[in-house]
Parts: C-alpha cells; sequence; structure tokens
C-alpha cells in the first residue's frame, strides 16, 4: 500500500543527468505533440533576472510605466532572462515544452481614472512586431528559444488575433459605457443606424470574404463613431492597425450571440477579422515569428470570439510557415472557455473552424468534480465524447482529441487547489494536499497533453481567477498573495518558490518522466473500466498503440479506502507497478484484476509481456 514514488524520482533525475530529456534539435522536432508535458507561464510573475527593465524603459510613475511590484494589477518584473535562468527548474519538473504567456509590445497602463491596470499578462498588444521592454529584448527572446531549445524544450508563443490594446475611441455612448450595437439594427450600409445617411456603397456584407467587396467598405462610422486620439495615431504596429476601418466599432461585447465574435472585451479594440487584409497582416506577423525564431506552437486567445473561417485560413498558413522552417509538429491550439462539461462546443471549434487543437476545458471540469470527490460521470464520458472531434475517437493518429492540452486551472479560471477547496470547504491542509496530487495524477496520466500551470507545483492557491490567480514566483510584495496559505508547505509567497523538494513539485516530476517514457500515457487509446456518480473507485485503461500492452489507471477520489474488481483485457494475467500504490502482481482471473487502495490514491498498473 505504500507509493513507489522515490524510485521514480531517481528515474527523473537519471534522465536528466545522462541527457536522455535534452537531446539535439532534431530529436525534439520529431516528437508529437500529444508526447508533451506543457508548463505555462507569465513571464512578469515567474523570474525577475534584469531589474533594470522593470519599468519597461519609461520614466514616470505607476501610471505611466506600469510598475508597481505591490499591486496585484501592475508588473511585478519578471521578465525573459528570468525565465532562461530558471529553466532548470522546469525541465527537472519534467515539462518538455515551455507556454509562454504574450510578450509583445502592451499598453503599459489603461482603464478609467481609479481602475487602472496594467498589460504585465500581455494580452493588450499595440505592436505586434517585438517584445514588450519590461520583458526585455527580442535577442532576449531569441536567448530563451535558444537555451530551451539546447535543453530539449519546446517554445509555445501566446498569441492574439481578436483584439489590441484599447487605443480607438467612440464619440457617441460614454455615458451608456458603449453597449453592443447589433448589425440588424446599426447596418455597415447606414450612418450610425437604420434611419442614417447611406455609407459604403457596394458592400455585400462581411459574408463576402473577396477583396474586391471589402475595398467598398471605407467609412467605419455604421454603430459609433470610431477616432483615435490625439498622440495615439500611430502607436499600433504594423501601421495598418492604426486604422479604424479594420475594426467591429460596435461597443462593449455581452458575451454572447453576435456581440461574442464583433464586440470589443471591455473596450479592447476588435478586429474585423472576415477583412481579407486582416487576415493577411495576421498571417504575415505570426509568421514572421516563426521565421525569426523557430518557435514550437502557439496557443491562440479567445479564439471562439473569432470567425471561423479565419482560422480555415490561418491555421493551414502557419503550419506550411512552421513545415518551411523545419518544424513538422507545430502545435496549434485555441481557447475555447467554457464555464461546465461541453466538449461537443470544443469539438465544434475542431471540425468548423480547423483548429487542429483547443483547450480542454471540458477535461478541467470533469477531473476537478472527481478529484473533489463529487460525480466521476464526466469523467468516464471522456473517451466516449472523444469521438465528437475532428479525427474521431482517440484511437485515431492524430486526432484533435489526442492534442488537447488538459489543465487543472489557468490564469483566468483560478487554480487547482482553489477549486479543490471549494468543493469540500471543512478540509484540512492534508487532505487538500491529497485531493491536489490526486488530480494531478490524472492530469499525467490520461489522455490528452497535460499542462501545469506556474505555481500550482508550489501549492499556489489563489482566492478567486484573474488576478487572484497570479502569483510570483520569485519573492512577491503583494499583500494578499502573501497572505494566502499555500498547499503542502508553510512557506508563503514572500519568499521565492522554487522548492524542487515540494511534493507537489516531485509528484509532478515523478509522473511526467513515467508519462514520456511509457507510450500507453502518451498515444494510448482509453477504455473506461469504473467510475459512479459517487466518491470511489474511477479506473481507466490505456494501451500502448505499438505493443497493445495495458496500463491501468486506478484511483479513489473516496476519503475512505475502496477494494474492487476491475476489468481488464483477458490477456492482461501479471502486473508491475509504475506509480502511486501497489498493485496486484497478478490477475484474479483472466479479464479481471483486484484493486485496493487507500483513502484518495491512486495507482498505475502495467500488464507484463
Amino acid at each position: 500500500m505504500k507509493r513507489l514514488l522515490p524510485s521514480l524520482l531517481t528515474l527523473a533525475v537519471a534522465l536528466v543527468a545522462t541527457g536522455a530529456a535534452a537531446g539535439p534539435l532534431e530529436d525534439l522536432r520529431a516528437r508529437s505533440p500529444e508526447q508533451e508535458v506543457i508548463y505555462f507561464v507569465l513571464p512578469d510573475r515567474f523570474e525577475n533576472g534584469d531589474p533594470s527593465n522593470d519599468a519597461g524603459g519609461l520614466k514616470g510613475g505607476r501610471l505611466t510605466t506600469g510598475f508597481d511590484p505591490a499591486d496585484k494589477a501592475f508588473y511585478h518584473g519578471g521578465d525573459l532572462k528570468g525565465l532562461t535562468a530558471r529553466l532548470g527548474y522546469i525541465q527537472n519538473l519534467g515539462a518538455t515544452a515551455i507556454w509562454v504567456g504574450p510578450i509583445f509590445r502592451n499598453k503599459p497602463v489603461q482603464g478609467p481614472r481609479g481602475g487602472e491596470s496594467a498589460g504585465y499578462h500581455g494580452y493588450w498588444i499595440t505592436d505586434f512586431t517585438h517584445v514588450d521592454p519590461h520583458f526585455g529584448t527580442d535577442a532576449d527572446f531569441r536567448a530563451l528559444v535558444d537555451a530551451a531549445h539546447a535543453r530539449g524544450l519546446k517554445v509555445y508563443m501566446d498569441i492574439i488575433v481578436n483584439h489590441t490594446a484599447d487605443v480607438i475611441q467612440y464619440k457617441e455612448g460614454r455615458a451608456e459605457g458603449y453597449p453592443y450595437r447589433s448589425k440588424a439594427d446599426y447596418p455597415f450600409s447606414r450612418r450610425g443606424g437604420v434611419s442614417g445617411a447611406p455609407i459604403n456603397p457596394g458592400f455585400a456584407g462581411d459574408g463576402d470574404a473577396g477583396a474586391s467587396n471589402w475595398a467598398k467598405l471605407t467609412d467605419p462610422s455604421f454603430a459609433y463613431t470610431p477616432y483615435v486620439p490625439r498622440g495615439e495615431e500611430r502607436v499600433k504596429v504594423p501601421a495598418w492597425l492604426n486604422d479604424p476601418i479594420f475594426y467591429h466599432n460596435r461597443g462593449n461585447t455581452d458575451w454572447k450571440g453576435e456581440s461574442a465574435q464583433y464586440g470589443d472585451f471591455v473596450g479592447l479594440d476588435d478586429l474585423a477579422t472576415e477583412n481579407p487584409r486582416v487576415v493577411e497582416g495576421m498571417i504575415a506577423i505570426y509568421g514572421d515569428w516563426i521565421d525569426r525564431y523557430g518557435v514550437d506552437g502557439f496557443r491562440i486567445d479567445t479564439a471562439k470570439h473569432v470567425n471561423p473561417q479565419f482560422w480555415r485560413a490561418f491555421v493551414p498558413a502557419m503550419k506550411a510557415r512552421a513545415a518551411a522552417r523545419g518544424i513538422p509538429n507545430f502545435h496549434i491550439f485555441g481557447e475555447v472557455m467554457t464555464g461546465d462539461y461541453d466538449p461537443a462546443l470544443l469539438a465544434s471549434w475542431t471540425r468548423n473552424a480547423g483548429l487542429p487543437g483547443v483547450l480542454d476545458f471540458a477535461f478541467m471540469h470533469a477531473v476537478l468534480k472527481a478529484a473533489g470527490g463529487g460525480s466521476a460521470e464526466e469523467l468516464a464520458r471522456l473517451p466516449e465524447d472523444d469521438g465528437l472531434y475532428e479525427g474521431g475517437p482517440n484511437t485515431s493518429r492524430g486526432a484533435a482529441a489526442m492534442q488537447l492540452p488538459t489543465f487543472l486551472g489557468n490564469h483566468d479560471a483560478g487554480r487547482a487547489a482553489m477549486f479543490l477547496k471549494a468543493a469540500n470547504p471543512a478540509m484540512g491542509a492534508d487532505e487538500l494536499l491529497r485531493r491536489d496530487e490526486l488530480a494531478h495524477a490524472m492530469l499525467l496520466t490520461l489522455r490528452g497533453v497535460p499542462t501545469i500551470y506556474y505555481g500550482d507545483e508550489q501549492g499556489f492557491a489563489g482566492g478567486g481567477g484573474d488576478q487572484l490567480s497570479r502569483q510570483d514566483m520569485f519573492a512577491s510584495k503583494v499583500a494578499i498573495y502573501n497572505a494566502e496559505p499555500l498547499v503542502g508547505t508553510a512557506r508563503t509567497t514572500a519568499s521565492a518558490s522554487f522548492d524542487p523538494a515540494h511534493p507537489l513539485y516531485r509528484l509532478i516530476a515523478q509522473l511526467s518522466a513515467l508519462r514520456v517514457k511509457t507510450p500507453a500515457l502518451t498515444q494510448g487509446r482509453s477504455v473506461t473500466r469504473a467510475a459512479s456518480d459517487k466518491p470511489g473507485l474511477v479506473a481507466v485503461s490505456r494501451f500502448d498503440p505499438g505493443t497493445g500492452r495495458e496500463v491501468l489507471l486506478a484511483f479513489n477520489t473516496s476519503d475512505a479506502p475502496v477494494s474492487a474488481q476491475v476489468a481488464v483485457d483477458p490477456a492482461s494475467l501479471a502486473f508491475e507497478t509504475l506509480a502511486g500504490t501497489a498493485c496486484a502482481a497478478a490477475a484474479s482471473a483472466p479479464g479481471s484484476v483486484r484493486v485496493d487502495l487507500p483513502p484518495l490514491g491512486f495507482a498505475v498498473c502495467a500488464a507484463k509481456p
């Protein structure tokens, strides 16, 4: 009944020491997306390698520079040099790819008077062609990519095509907060509503993607009257981004219906991605980043808020650009956020929009519900629902379902430990750690591409999403962060959080090492063996795509021991323990094996040849 984790830690250390995890660039390029373990990091909150760039080269107070390390809404000083210096920490965790939050030049500060915040997160872009000075230089990014590749680590960029920083303003609607104005009430053919003066003669609407049609859209005042404030006429790069004609200009989204693709995100300038000039421009922008730096993939922000036709043009262009650069396994996945278990919505974006993958919010909801002591029925459905994705069920090589980045929390929704604690508010610190470990065991053994949100391996929990889930890894000066109890340690974020002895770090390192050397866990099909709507046993078999060897995954989501017979392949007669609680040495009978798990325990059991 004892976990076999020390032996796996030895394995992880040995892999690094022998250079097995740091092969040549050719080996890195040869890995398919499902063979990766991703580490997602916001550069500003990870490590400060160069304090001289903390203010981004700007002079003045925090409302000019955006720098205030004591305020959770402002820059804290983390940068690309700091990330590069900590690559060993990430590699030893077992990650094989780094997803770097947006690094493009941002508007330093925006927001209403008294409610200002900074672009530390990277999603308020003004210059799409260069690194934000708060993070360093273009040369620093090149150094990061080269250093990561030398260690066998891929680098994924976080990109945005949906919007830019909030620069364009409207002459009307300030008092009402710029409510969304629909295409029906404010058609392209009239200025300021259906009864307004005729404009844009001959424009056939945004359903016609032809360049000749869009050349007839010359007046952007069909809904609001947009303008660029004095002094900001040339702030965006490339220069074409400064023209309001390339934006929707319909006011703020209400997150549903038509406005979900045409509305501004709380003022952020929403690009008209139906316009062929915008499509052409974005292909040029991001193709150039591939050409210049040889990055290995893109995470696409707010992908579901962009028209599917855009992705049908953009994705093949990026794949072709990467292939020409010698990157055959370029990984592209989009953010299609859902508030609950909804694989049909996620899958539709792989079929209708042609996205190779999407962030697997369904997986997050299913795992956190099960690991939190709730129903495991959604978790049991995952293998069946994988048939909804482009490429069909997870038995198909290259199927979208196998390339979905899976995760437990992120910078928007909040951290895994927060959700687990919310589901069990009365539980103690030890139980929270064990449930957090159980969730990570699921993440690192079930299908998909496991994605670790930075800080989760150090027990970060937080009290909410957005700014409340973006703690500092280096010693923090944010009082609310430093007051939060961490999982698995008595330390706080007031001191640097890079402890390789943390129990979650050790577990993730051990299971990541196991995953990358076990084809059944990276590329194997999944069969649900046991699950219920009550806390208890969850069992899934995964199969080596080459040999057919079965690996049985067993999880106990209850706070009591569980013993049960579990169905397995009749050919699986003897087992060895790969991780977790000791497995039965032999099947009870052909087709059945006994599983005994302690409270909140797990086991990874491999059939012997």
